[in-house]
């Protein structure tokens, strides 16, 4: 029986040779084509058609998406691997929808393309259940860090399947939009998204928020209210901070997850309704089980699947983006002119904890559009949007170097060991001069260095401080 054979569409030539290889090394046969012209004029004259494929997104001509359509109404139990730079929620949800079997972000690593393939090929290995890695990108969530990439994939499969999902995650980190993704990219997008806070409603109130009530049904209740769940039927019902439940009303929420059905308060009617459940919350559920606060067979029924939204402190990289993103934004909404943050200023941003997460960020953001006097935002101005200017304190200044070198490796900057040492010359330099008074003598003997060092490493365009006579 002949090996499995694999191919490869891509109109980077480097692409296909590094993949092709990583393939052909691990005992595959491996064919691979420039565009999907060629790709399916091949197809359909093979003896022999490849048992997986993998295609690029963004490519002349037909692009990967209208290849795995074709590929699909030809041959639909071909596995299909879709493979692209360019990714967000949309176009990751329209590759799976389509069919395709796994979704593979560029750059990505070729023992990772290999292992997907051997779970694919392999005599004993079911084909993978679990994504491996995604970069996308969709409203404010933004983001390319590790986990990020891997929330997002995740968000592009479990958008088909009709399963309850548990976002959790720290206050600000965005779980509604997760939710709003999840939705947009359904086949339930055409049908309302609801969303409530059950921790913003009184205890007495949220369930005819949920449930809805009837005319009578107490003081007040002049008409026949419809709750959240009706709502939402056909579509999607985000509950935020589910954990804060009251005892009473999770006994019926389970039954509406179990059943699909309810009497609205004060009603005698059966509700029934088609409603995909999305809960959140920042608190851990488990403990609060062991507590006697939230009932087990509950917490099993929203936990079908459970997606994590790290703190914006575990994926500083994207900082630079969301600031970006949020400054932008904010500056077209208030019309005023656009703005741009300084190396410095990013800096700080990143050295912040962001207890309040992304949703702090993006209003510092906003006041920094609003409230800062130059189109450049420098360090001054993040410290006072932040509402403080930074105390004087023991830093460990090793890690904060090491933090900015994390940074500036995920931009992508060159140079960086020279642009290392030149900053911290031009701050030890500022330092010692700022002591003495701008003499330049004196400044060198307090860094042990000679004058002449000193001159040189200040250059000859560097401004002279009034002082600066000695």
């Amino acid at each position: 029986m002949p090996e499995p054979s694999i191919w490869i569409v891509d109109d980077e030539a480097a692409i296909r040779f590094v993949l092709a290889t990583a393939l052909r090394d691990a005992g595959w046969r491996v064919d691979a084509f420039a565009d999907a012209t060629s790709a399916l004029a091949a197809f359909d004259a093979a003896a022999n058609p490849p048992d997986l494929l993998f295609t690029d997104v963004r490519m002349p001509g037909d692009d990967g998406l209208v290849l795995l359509d074709r590929l699909k109404q030809r041959r639909p139990e071909l596995p299909v691997v879709v493979m692209s730079a360019y990714t967000d929620i949309a176009s990751t949800a329209g590759a799976f929808r389509a069919g395709a079997h796994e979704f593979l972000s560029k750059p990505f690593d070729l023992d990772d393309a290999v292992a997907l393939a051997a779970r694919v090929l392999g005599p004993s290995m079911p084909p993978a259940s679990t994504p491996d890695e995604l970069p996308v990108t969709g409203e404010a969530l933004l983001g390319h860090a590790p986990a990020m990439r891997e929330l997002f994939r995740a968000i592009g499969r479990l958008a088909q399947a009709p399963l309850s999902v548990l976002v959790t995650g720290e206050t600000g980190t965005g779980k509604e939009l997760v939710a709003r993704a999840l939705h947009r990219e359904s086949p339930r997008a055409h049908r309302p998204f609801v969303a409530l806070n059950t921790a913003a409603i009184p205890a007495e109130l949220l369930e005819s928020e949920l449930f809805g009530h009837e005319a009578g049904a107490f003081t007040g209740a002049q008409r026949r209210h419809v709750g959240r769940f009706e709502q939402a039927d056909g579509g999607t019902l985000f509950l935020d901070e589910i954990g804060d439940m009251p005892a009473a009303l999770q006994t019926r929420l389970l039954r509406v997850l179990q059943q699909g059905e309810f009497f609205r308060v004060g009603g005698r009617e059966l509700v029934r309704v088609d409603v995909r459940v999305v809960a959140a919350t920042h608190q851990d559920l488990e403990a609060r089980v062991a507590s006697g606060q939230f009932r087990a067979d509950l917490l099993h029924r929203l936990d079908v699947v459970r997606l994590r939204l790290p703190p914006l402190r575990e994926r500083r990289e994207d900082i630079p983006l969301l600031a970006a993103h949020f400054l932008a934004q904010a500056a077209t909404r208030l019309g005023a002119r656009a703005k741009r943050f300084d190396r410095d200023a990013l800096d700080r941003l990143a050295a912040h904890d962001w207890p309040g997460n992304v949703r702090e960020l993006e209003n510092v953001c906003w006041r920094l559009a609003a409230l800062a006097p130059g189109e450049r935002i420098a360090r001054a101005d993040v410290d006072a949007a932040l509402g403080t200017v930074e105390p004087t304190r023991v830093v460990d200044w090793e890690q904060a170097l090491a933090d900015w070198a994390r940074a500036a490796l995920e931009r992508g900057d060159a140079q960086l060991h020279d642009t290392a040492r030149e900053r911290l010359d031009r701050v030890l330099l500022d330092v010692a001069l700022e002591r003495t008074g701008g003499r330049r003598g004196e400044a060198a003997a307090l860094l042990g260095l000679g004058r002449n060092t000193l001159t040189r490493k200040l250059g000859p365009g560097r401004v002279r401080r009034p002082r600066d006579a000695n």
